[in-house]
Formats: C-alpha cells, structure tokens, sequence
C-alpha cells in the first residue's frame, strides 16, 4: 500500500438517510478516483487487497451506501434510485467529477442504474457478478439463508449464507481460505447486519432491480468468475449486450467472489481496463469478448 495512505472517512446525507464513503488517496494516481460498491453484507472496510491493489494507480472511494455497512437501512420495498443518487451526492460532496467504478453482485444493479441515470459522472465501469434477475435455481437458499437470518438459529445462518455465494467445484483458488474469511464475517454479523442483509435480499427477490430497457452509455466491461453458480456466467453475458460498448471477461478458477479468490488478477484487469489497455492474452480468463463486435444471439 503507498506509504500515505491513510483513510479518511466522510459522512453524507441525502432523503433522511445517513450514510458515509472511505476515500484512501494514491501517492502516485494516473487514474481517475476509483469507486469500489460491493455485494448485499459487503462494508466499506472490507476490500483489502483489491484496495491495496488499485492504490497503486488511483485514489478509491470505498461507500457504504444507504443499505450497506454503516449506513442507514434501505426498505425492501425501494429500489436503486436512492442508493445511484446517494452516489452522486457523495461525488458532489467530495468535489469529484467522474470516477472509474466497480460494483458487484448486489451492488451492481446500483452501479448499472447510476450509469444509466448519470453517465457523466463515470469514466468507465466495471460490472461483477450480476444478471437482469435472480434465476430460480438460486431463490430457494436465497429465501432459505434469509429465514435463518430473521428467526435463527443464528449460528446456521453463516454456513447458509456461504452455499449462497460460494460454488461446490473443487477448482477454486483460495477456496477453504474464503469460506474462513465468510464464516468469520457472517458469524461477526449484529442484528443491525442482519436487518440490511434481510432487507437488500428482499429487494432481489421481489423484483428485477435492472431494467435494461435504457442502455447505460458509459464504456462497461462485465465479469464474473468460470465456476459462479449464483449470477451464472451465461446470464451476465447475456446482461452485457445490454449495452452499446460492452466486454465480457470470465475469470477461471473463480466463482461469485472473485475480489476475495482472485483479487490480484481483478485488480490487474480493472486497471487495464480503466487505462484503455488492451483485454487480450488474459493469463487468468477463460474468456474474453468485446461485443462490439459480437452480433446478439441470446
């Protein structure tokens, strides 16, 4: 990490909701502030080596968005406007024009309505992880994971909420490693966590939180991981034609988190991204297209 970054942290305010950002500022940034949104239970604290990673190149602004981490609790019942408009007010109030940014899971329904509503405050974008809807196969342990949440026991939720997120194929890096650092962070979780993880769950289940019927014009590369048995890989390609300047990158030996299995080579595609280098000859993707020039089939 460069030898000055030290992070400071800023509350914002926007509807009655309270919520803050983590902004770590780079010794030697050549890119535009990277802004980094995360799954349903993700903190602003939680980014580790993907932070590390991107410090070397940029500024991050980590947010916990109102539903995240230590902001207020969003209802179920609301969507993605207030969350893409809090992340314009905390832009404003960082006096930040554009930002590079990624958004995963859960999150990226936010970064993909942001782009759709506010294309000028993002450079380039960076989706993981995500699809139009929540597919059937996944809505049983989803519901599952949530009911354990609101009426216990408490110590299965952890487990549970790891079969969500985690695939059961062998070949994925760091694999035991991950579970320990999920199961530390479920079971760490207070009734204030588990109310936003309840609440955001929800919010997938009741409704598609993208509509892709208003093509995001900002420059947008989707990613996710070979083994994601959660947001499978067809269907976030799928999601990817979506819009008019789209690549698609699949991570090999990774499944829905791959910012805790393979944070090193994310951070090497993120930058490669966010600086207009070439996607070709990725030693660590099964795939990749720019679908520019790939005619829709799906």
């Amino acid at each position: 990490m460069p030898r000055n970054a030290t992070p400071q942290v800023y509350k914002h305010r926007l509807a009655g909701y309270t919520y803050w950002s983590r902004r770590t500022y780079s010794d030697s940034p050549r890119l535009a502030p990277v802004v980094l949104i995360g799954g349903a239970l993700h903190r602003k604290e939680d980014w580790g080596r993907v932070e590390q990673g991107l410090l070397e190149h940029a500024d991050v602004i980590c947010p916990d968005l109102p539903g995240w981490g230590g902001a207020d609790l969003l209802p179920p019942y609301l969507g993605t406007d207030i969350p893409a408009e809090a992340m314009v007010r905390l832009l404003d109030d960082l006096r930040i024009e554009r930002v590079n940014l990624f958004a995963g899971s859960y999150g990226s329904s936010v970064g993909y309505r942001l782009a759709q509503t506010h294309p000028d405050r993002i450079g380039r974008m960076v989706l993981a992880g995500t699809m139009g809807g929540i597919p059937l196969a996944s809505r049983p342990m989803m519901r599952a994971a949530v009911a354990l949440a609101e009426r216990g026991p408490r110590e299965q939720f952890g487990p549970a909420a790891v079969d969500v997120l985690m695939s059961p194929h062998p070949d994925i890096a760091a694999k035991s490693v991950v579970r320990r650092i999920l199961a530390m962070r479920f079971g760490a979780a207070d009734d204030a966590d588990l109310a936003k993880f309840i609440a955001n769950t929800n919010r997938l289940l009741s409704r598609d939180l993208i509509d892709p019927s208003v093509p995001p014009a900002v420059p947008t590369l989707f990613t996710t991981g070979e083994h994601d048995t959660l947001t499978p890989p067809e269907l976030c390609r799928e999601l990817a034609f979506t819009c008019p300047e789209s690549w698609y990158v699949e991570l090999a030996r990774a499944d829905h988190l791959i910012h805790l299995e393979r944070p090193a080579q994310l951070v090497d595609l993120m930058v490669r991204f966010f600086d207009r280098e070439p996607l070709d000859d990725l030693p660590y993707a099964t795939v990749v297209e720019d679908l520019r020039r790939v005619p829709a089939t799906v």
